[in-house]
């Protein structure tokens, strides 16, 4: 199969090349529509409705008419001069209120992209008074805007009502603050806005440059960038139409994360075929370059098949978690992973068949062998020294797992560590207002067998909640239209993000609730800290089950590729001593160097599966080519200094564009961890793991590391049927 695919794109390149590229372009022009179709923001909905929150957010739905696609931001309006307002304020106030409720907000366009491919986000905001500071320095608008918080459209509406809502009050004397979750996301997005752009161009050259420095070459430089562009538009086209089809909901930021994961693996994947492709030139010069690409691709074709499989194995097991956020990521990201495999094994095979020898112009690195450089001396220094190489990168990961000591997961939404003006308005609110004001704690309270509830029944249930120690004030009780439904909110002292609000939320409040509802009814205990107080509750249930999981999964691709019980063995020890290598280092300068709450509660998933499934596509491409080199006469330990000479380049290059890609997360508000943690847990992957200690493994073990069935070396053309022990003795780099 994998052979067909490359042959028929290597013997007809323009076709494939075509097919690609009207693919690109359609699916391209409407991703971001149909992606705008199935996302949504609410952390809540991706919880079963078995979790206490996502209950209380269903009654609110559908009692209370909240809308689920509602974000709210809290206005603060105070006088410029800083005294106390006055009835005439609140007039002022109460007016300019009434007014923008009345605006329609329009989304700003922009000119240089077509109308029919941005949705409409453009909106009235529903605008209420929300409370007044107990001095009357200031008061509090609530208002209502629809869509998700990371829809740039959505962005685009906040900024323009924010203007609208500062102008206006400014007129009247007043001076505004905003603040929630939308507020504190426009403005950490356009602090980084700078950073963003600098870092996604410095990745960009970083990669050109690498590829020039590597190959020499205008093309091969270039081609990586465009080839990868149009799949991966195919790509996030393909989930988009998926998502649709199926009627799955996906988390804002999976488009995004799966750009970066393609760009990595698509760019890795063609460097592998150019690395082998530029070898393969070098050494059958009369050969044509399209029976070179079809043999080369059809060669490496095996290795990155398994490779892709390996992350969409992986990928595919949080199909088995109960966060949906999680359970919609997997499919996401394993649809992707599968056409960025389909495209190279038809598109880049068909770039390699149609461009030839010109791939590497102007270079003349195909005329000539290459010298000994640094890959053969590594080769060398890891095959003559297997037993010091092995302890020394044990050591080092080892040193760096030392830092899981005292772990700790924090479930905020991420901190990029820079104070915003949402920040600094939500201050200002708590030092006169309990700090769960803008983002309440809900307690819902339900009849049962068609009772009606009374606020005078439920004055108990408020008592015990306003005795709730960390409890500031208690809102009173609001009933529904039919009376089986009642509301109370609660706003706690402590920040609603804060582990103490999810600690109160998921505690006391609840206990309160379950002891002081009335006879007949059910209360749920929802809102944004209880909320992630069960979002915990999930993940620690998934992260049990996925491990294993995916674990197994991955090392039965192993098996089937490398036919081999040992080998998966040794990859997988060495894949997860990485794992917990990165992680430690994340821990080590997030909680303990920076102080923060702890590591990301994502964290540990995203590692595992980008670390240990991508990380695992360098192992792969290094014991493919180890069992391929010990094939050959020799002694072993010459078989991995040759697989180590020849792939060190492909592998070096790729763990640093890889690399380099989960770096540019850095620049996305609350991804610093995850960005940091994924590019050195895929460094440590391709330049410790994959060029140091499988290498050592498999000059100690030799060739009875693929046992039962180990590689037998040829003699003039025939096969030896006898497997030599494994070599003890340094051998002297050669090539072939």
């Amino acid at each position: 199969m994998i052979r067909a695919l490359t042959g028929y794109s290597t013997r007809h390149p323009w076709k494939v090349i075509a097919l690609w590229a009207v693919l690109g372009v359609a699916l391209s022009a409407l991703a971001p529509v149909l992606i705008a179709r199935v996302t949504q923001h609410q952390t809540g909905d991706f919880l079963p409705r078995s979790y206490d929150s996502a209950a209380a957010l269903h009654i609110a739905q559908e009692q209370f008419g909240a809308n689920p696609d509602a974000t709210t931001v809290t206005v603060l309006v105070a006088r410029s001069d800083g005294k106390a307002l006055g009835a005439a304020d609140r007039k002022r106030i109460e007016a300019g209120a009434a007014k923008l409720a009345q605006r329609r907000v329009v989304m700003p366009r922009e000119d240089d992209v077509p109308r029919f491919l941005v949705p409409d986000r453009s909106q009235t905001p529903q605008v209420s008074p929300a409370m007044m500071a107990p001095d009357r320095s200031f008061e509090l608008l609530s208002v209502q805007l629809t869509g998700n918080p990371s829809d740039e459209g959505v962005q685009g509406v906040y900024r323009t009502f924010r203007d609208a809502a500062r102008t206006q009050f400014s007129e009247a004397g007043m001076r505004t603050g905003f603040t929630g979750s939308l507020a504190d996301t426009v403005d950490t997005t356009d602090a980084h806005e700078t950073a963003a752009t600098v870092g996604s161009a410095l990745v960009m050259g970083l990669i050109v440059l690498l590829n020039v420095l590597v190959f020499r070459s205008a093309l091969a430089a270039l081609l990586p960038l465009v080839a990868v562009a149009l799949i991966g538009g195919v790509a996030v086209g393909a989930v988009a139409l998926a998502a649709t089809l199926t009627g799955r909901k996906l988390d804002a930021g999976t488009p995004g994360l799966i750009s970066v994961v393609l760009l990595g693996i698509g760019i890795d994947y063609l460097l592998f075929l150019l690395f082998r492709f530029r070898e393969h030139l070098r050494n059958r010069p009369e050969q044509p370059a399209r029976e070179a690409a079809e043999q080369v691709s059809g060669r490496v074709g095996t290795a990155i098949t398994s490779a892709a499989l390996t992350i969409v194995a992986a990928f595919a097991t949080l199909g088995l978690a109960t966060f949906g956020q999680f359970r919609s990521l997997g499919p996401a990201i394993a649809v992707a992973v599968l056409v960025m495999l389909l495209g190279s094994l038809t598109l880049l095979p068909a770039l390699l068949a149609a461009a030839g020898r010109k791939m590497f112009w102007p270079s003349r690195a195909l005329l000539h062998q290459p010298g000994e450089g640094r890959a053969a001396r590594l080769g060398a220094s890891v095959t003559r020294r297997p037993l010091r190489m092995l302890m020394v990168s044990i050591g080092l990961l080892a040193a760096l797992s030392a830092g899981l000591t005292g772990i700790r997961m924090d479930y905020g939404r991420g901190d990029s560590g820079d104070p915003t003006p949402a920040a600094a308005t939500a201050a200002e609110i708590s030092r006169a207002l309990p700090a769960g004001v803008s983002d309440p704690t809900s307690v819902y309270v339900t009849a049962e067998d068609g009772r009606t509830l009374t606020v005078a029944g439920l004055d108990g249930l408020s008592r015990a909640l306003t005795r709730v120690v960390g409890v500031g004030e208690v809102a009173g009780t609001v009933l529904n239209e039919d009376h089986r439904a009642a509301r109370i909110d609660v706003y706690p002292t402590a920040d609603p993000q804060s582990q103490e609000a999810r600690d109160l939320a998921s505690g006391p409040i609840r206990a309160a609730v379950a002891q002081h509802a009335p006879a007949g009814t059910t209360g749920h205990v929802g809102g944004t800290a209880a909320i992630f107080a069960d979002v915990a509750t999930a993940v620690d249930h998934d992260l049990r089950i996925v491990f294993p999981v995916a674990a197994a999964l991955i090392a039965l691709i192993l098996l089937l590729l490398l036919r081999s019980v040992l080998a998966p063995v040794v990859l997988m020890l060495a894949v997860g001593l990485g794992f917990s290598a990165t992680l430690g280092a994340a821990t080590l300068l997030f909680q303990h160097a920076l102080g923060r709450p702890g590591v990301s509660f994502t964290l540990p998933l995203v590692l595992f599966l980008f670390v240990v499934a991508l990380g695992t596509d360098y192992n792969i491409l290094i014991a493919d080519r180890i069992r391929e080199e010990m094939r050959q006469p020799g002694p072993a330990r010459a078989a991995v200094a040759r697989a180590v000479r020849h792939t060190a380049p492909a592998i070096a290059t790729a763990g640093l564009v890889l690399a380099a890609s989960f770096a540019t997360l850095a620049t996305t508000p609350g991804s610093e961890q995850v960005a940091f943690a994924t590019a050195l847990g895929i460094m440590l992957s391709a330049l410790v793991l994959s060029l140091v200690l499988v290498p050592a493994l498999a000059a100690l073990l030799g060739r009875s590391l693929w046992w039962p069935v180990r590689p037998r070396p040829t003699t003039g053309g025939r096969p030896q049927h006898d497997v030599p022990a494994p070599d003890r003795t340094p051998d002297r780099v050669t090539t072939y």
